[in-house]
């Protein structure tokens, strides 16, 4: 490994505040998010507003990390005021960059806040020195770079604009179209992807029908009764195989994981995953065995490497043809509370069982036994078994199901945002 490799920035999802701390709490650098205006996860951003996005902004800072604004949607004439008044709103909050990515919300965003950073999002779809070149010279400090670049082209595009920082996505999910500007959803539903309302058209079941042009007749071909097939759906992306290589380059200055609307186990497992793939390699341990692991415990499409390495038509295996989405390897029962004390169950509990601890902080986690249960320790990992199941309130039940939002009391306090998992 050179030793003069700087440690790129480990950036994370915040679909909203709870999904802000656990990345933080287990390893992001960095956060990003947005309210629903002009963001391209708006589903993700109604779990944000003006205020409670104004506390991420502080919570982020107050840890000594950074948080970045997404205003990466395309917008129409008849919304620029509202943009222009956005954008206003969005710096009075102090983030340290918006994502932008049209050229003409950047002009804008730099003349109504000059002082907040512009990153260019990957809908601007940079894959080479010349637009790389022109959105520099327009006052952008870094490229979030088209998932179809090539790690040989970032090196080239550094060599030339050193001064700009290039982001990269590892992991999470992809679109079947080109840097994601599809318009399948707008075309079926009246949902805009490039506006931010994306339904997802591509993941849906779909029929092969021919059609006769002599006499109009049209027959549909069967693959399996009752099933139909995912032309469109693409696998996850996850590059947890070619970190070393990523590194070693020394050209991609953040490594971005995509994810606003996933679930909280999401945003902690990567953050997780990716933070110790990070730490263990410029610290000569890199494990990807481990990383591996924990990555398939997350609900996927499969997994493919994307076109960092391999150039789109080298490559047949990024569509899955037969699930629109599949169970991880585990699943999630239960989500920690910030003070430790607590959970609210995600799957069904029932007294006697034990779940398996997933901590940022497992190290902090003591064995120990009372009348509600007891943690223990098994191999190399820890487990909590309840003998009571008793709710914030004093009720005690003998199990308690997915749905239930009444708190769990814990029978000795876990690290914040731990999460109670089991095998499937």
């Amino acid at each position: 490994m050179n030793k003069n490799l700087k440690k790129p920035e480990l950036l994370s999802p915040a679909g909203n505040l709870r999904k802000l701390k656990i990345a933080l709490e287990y390893g992001a650098d960095a956060v990003y998010g947005g309210v629903s205006h002009f963001s391209l996860r708006n589903r993700a951003g109604k779990e944000f507003d003006y205020e409670t996005f104004g506390e991420g902004v502080e919570y982020t800072h107050k840890r000594g990390k950074r948080i970045y604004v997404t205003i990466n949607g395309f917008p129409f004439n008849s919304q620029i005021k509202l943009l222009e008044n956005h954008i206003y709103k969005m710096a009075e909050l102090n983030p340290d960059a918006f994502i932008v990515a049209a050229p003409g919300v950047v002009k804008l965003a730099k003349e109504i806040a000059p002082q907040i950073p512009i990153h260019l999002s990957t809908q601007a779809n940079v894959l080479n020195v010349l637009d790389a070149k022109v959105f520099y010279e327009m006052g952008v400090k870094r490229i979030v770079a088209a998932r179809e670049l090539s790690l040989k082209d970032a090196v080239e595009i550094k060599k030339v604009l050193p001064d700009l920082e290039i982001e990269i996505f590892v992991h999470g999910s992809m679109c079947f179209a080109f840097s994601g500007r599809c318009l399948i959803s707008a075309l079926q539903s009246g949902r805009v992807p490039n506006r931010g309302s994306c339904a997802n058209d591509c993941r849906f079941d779909y029929e092969y029908y021919v059609r006769n042009p002599d006499n109009g007749v049209m027959m549909r071909l069967v693959e399996e009764e009752g099933v139909g097939t995912h032309i469109f759906n693409a696998k996850d992306l996850k590059l947890m195989e070619h970190m070393p290589l990523i590194l070693e380059s020394g050209v991609i200055d953040s490594l971005k994981i995509e994810g606003r609307t996933k679930s909280s186990y999401y945003a902690g497992i990567t953050a997780l995953a990716y933070r110790e793939a990070i730490d263990g390699y410029f610290g000569g341990n890199f494990e990807l065995e481990k990383y591996e692991r924990e990555l398939e415990t997350l609900k996927n499409r499969g997994f493919s490497d994307g076109y960092l390495i391999h150039r789109p038509y080298e490559k047949n295996n990024t569509q899955n043809h037969l699930t629109a989405i599949s169970e991880g390897s585990y699943q999630v029962n239960a989500e920690v509370s910030e003070d430790g004390k607590f959970a609210l169950c995600r799957h069904t509990i029932r007294a006697g069982e034990a779940k398996e601890i997933v901590s940022a902080n497992e190290a902090s986690i003591s064995e120990g036994k009372n009348d509600l249960g007891e943690i223990y320790s098994q191999g190399d990992k820890k487990f909590m078994r309840f003998f009571k199941i008793v709710l914030e309130n004093g009720k005690e039940l003998d199990s308690i199901h997915s749905g239930n939002e009444n708190r769990i009391a814990l029978p000795l306090p876990l690290p914040p945002f731990s999460f109670l998992r089991q095998k499937l």
